[in-house]
């Protein structure tokens, strides 16, 4: 077995991408193996890895990074408060009447007690993000299972599922699963609707996401 083939497992059971450390350390091994076969090595050492469990995983630095881009912090006020703002896609913002549901306030927030009138300090956006981002982490982990993640498709999926909420449905999370990578890519686009409409918001947001995704498969 070459030493390629041992890193292509190895890395297959992280569910990750290396780190170049972890790279260093696999190779300062393998050097030791006897005969310069890695058979054995194999057989002797390499254990199977328990999947995380979804509580252990977290958003990382990209992913919230994305979300804030495109949800942003609207409708900020002049005494530095926040005010609540109807759903782009809903028939209140485009014509003026209907009910603009759902109402969304600071980082994308959407729910019960959001509507006309709502408004929160900045800091009641910033703590209902990480509390959002927590929630929709755990969301996504459930949804994966025991699938082999690595960091940047994992944050992709968050950003998709905290603008959607559809990682439980989508052919997308079915086609990760499955490991059809280069097929679950080119799901984010088609989720680029909203009020029966493409709007150009989404169609961005998709792209960076998929490109997102890509880099960690």
């Amino acid at each position: 077995m070459n030493r390629k083939t041992v890193f292509d497992l190895i890395r297959r059971a992280l569910g990750r991408p290396f780190r170049q450390s972890e790279v260093d350390a696999i190779d300062a091994v393998l050097d030791k193996v006897p005969g310069g076969t890695c058979d054995n090595f194999l057989q002797d050492t390499v254990t199977p890895v328990t999947p995380s469990p979804a509580s252990d995983w977290k958003v990382g630095e990209k992913g919230i990074a994305l979300i804030q881009q495109f949800e942003g912090c609207a409708r900020q006020r002049r005494d530095g408060k926040v005010e609540a703002y109807p759903d782009p896609g809903s028939s209140l913002a485009r014509t003026g009447s209907g009910s603009g549901e759902p109402w969304t306030i600071g980082w994308g927030a959407t729910g019960p007690g959001i509507g006309p009138g709502t408004v929160w300090t900045q800091d009641a956006c910033d703590a209902r993000l990480e509390a959002d981002l927590e929630r929709y982490a755990r969301e996504v982990a459930r949804a994966l299972g025991d699938a082999p993640t690595s960091q940047p498709q994992f944050d992709a999926l968050v950003s998709f599922h905290y603008n959607t909420g559809a990682i439980a449905k989508a052919t997308l999370t079915r086609l990760h699963k499955a490991g059809d990578f280069a097929g679950a890519a080119r799901e984010f686009e088609r989720w680029c609707h909203a009020g029966g409409r493409v709007m150009k918001g989404l169609v961005r947001r998709r792209a960076a996401e998929a490109a997102l995704y890509r880099s960690g498969a």
